[in-house]
């Protein structure tokens, strides 16, 4: 018993084995494993897929751009083709109308009196009675008096260069008041581009303002404002315009007066379709999510309208803007063919094909009313074109 004790006391005492002191990482590049020795398949693999992650996402992140709203509604444009025709037959109009004039030698207003030796030829018939020998006149059975035509032709120097054809000097001919046709159709192109854009503008004003009141506060005041909608849209719009026009001639408003009345009765029919898109759209975008935000804020009415509603209602009325232009354009050529158009001095579409109404001219001189016309017919196709267009690139539901 007493050496098992001992032999306990002395294990007791035994000195306890020293802690094998930490390894450090060596510094500089990791020692080469030993010949012969196995590579573990598995520890390397975690590593090659977090590499192979990270270079397919270096990639994407290089060769992927994500593109803003604006940038698909262009990309969506300028892939329609008729979009493009659209857009450069307008641009193609206005570098005409307001860059034309300037490589013209005549100007708006000029009237060519030299005729290079044209003369005005005028024939007159003169009807003699015809007699008999004995110096009394003859009748025929009915009692009517027998009658010999002769015809006298007069020649005279023009002073002004009348309705010449095209030539070198005038490449659309001149009209009947001597001004030179192509300058006309350049600064008549000024008159209807220009008062297109304007008239289009105010309409855009005044529906934003009445239908966007009408959508947002509803209720009485959503039912007033489309009532009037309904009385303007029930007005026979040309019949009344002329007349107005026959009431501010008799007036004695000056000529060259007419157009901002014309540009101000335009506008006072043609706001009505802008109020109701606009009406229709804050309807259903009062009570979304953003309109609560705005409210919780406290943010002013004005602000909530114009500031968040309204923005959200730019597509629709960037493709209404566009095509009322060319339906202002048509009928401000037919308001001046008419009568209530510019002055005679003064040159617009509507108004040239206006001043050709002799049925010899019509037939005989085309250079003076088709030209016209036809810059008409592009300036509305084109801007339908760019209208269909950007309709097309507004709608969410088109393919990328």
């Amino acid at each position: 018993m007493k050496e098992e004790n001992k032999k306990d006391a002395v294990a007791e005492t035994s000195v306890p084995a020293q802690e094998a002191p930490p390894v450090e990482a060596a510094e500089g590049p990791a020692a080469p494993a030993e010949e012969g020795a196995a590579i573990d398949p598995a520890a390397q693999e975690p590593a090659e897929g977090h590499a192979a992650q990270g270079e397919e996402k270096g990639f994407l992140a290089d060769n992927v751009r994500s593109l803003s709203p604006m940038q698909l509604v262009l990309k969506r444009f300028f892939r329609s083709k008729l979009s493009l025709i659209g857009l450069a037959t307008i641009v193609a109009l206005f570098l005409f109308c307001w860059l034309g004039p300037l490589f013209s030698p005549y100007g708006e207003e000029t009237i060519d009196y030299d005729a290079n030796g044209r003369l005005n030829v005028t024939v007159t018939e003169i009807k003699i009675p015809l007699t008999d020998e004995n110096g009394d006149y003859v009748y025929d059975e009915d009692g009517n008096q027998v009658t010999v035509s002769v015809w006298r032709v007069q020649k005279s120097e023009m002073l002004v260069d009348t309705l010449a054809n095209p030539s070198a000097e005038h490449w659309f001919g001149t009209d009947k008041n001597g001004y030179d046709v192509l300058t006309r159709i350049m600064y008549g192109g000024r008159v209807s581009l220009t008062l297109s854009l304007i008239v289009v503008l105010l309409e855009t004003v005044f529906g934003v303002i009445l239908g966007g009141l009408a959508g947002y506060f509803g209720k009485w005041v959503d039912s007033l404002i489309m009532r009037i909608v309904d009385i303007f849209n029930c007005i026979p719009t040309l019949p009344l315009l002329l007349i107005i026009g026959s009431v501010l001639e008799g007036a004695g408003v000056d000529p060259n007066d007419r157009i901002y009345f014309m540009m101000v009765f335009l506008t006072l029919f043609g706001w009505t379709g802008i109020a109701r898109i606009v009406r229709g759209q804050i309807l259903s975008l009062r009570e979304q999510e953003f309109m609560v935000s705005a409210t919780a804020r406290g943010l002013s009415t004005a602000r909530k309208i114009f500031r968040h509603l309204v923005p959200n209602v730019m597509p629709q009325l960037i493709v209404s803007m566009t095509l009322g232009l060319g339906s202002v354009i048509l009928m401000e050529a037919s308001l001046s063919y008419l009568g209530m158009g510019v002055p005679l001095t003064k040159a617009s579409w509507g108004g040239m094909i206006n001043d050709v109404k002799d049925p010899t001219v019509l037939q005989n001189y085309l250079n003076l009313w088709v030209p016209p016309g036809i810059c008409i017919v592009l300036a509305v196709l084109g801007f339908n074109f760019i209208g269909d267009g950007l309709r097309d690139a507004f709608d969410p539901k088109a393919k990328r």
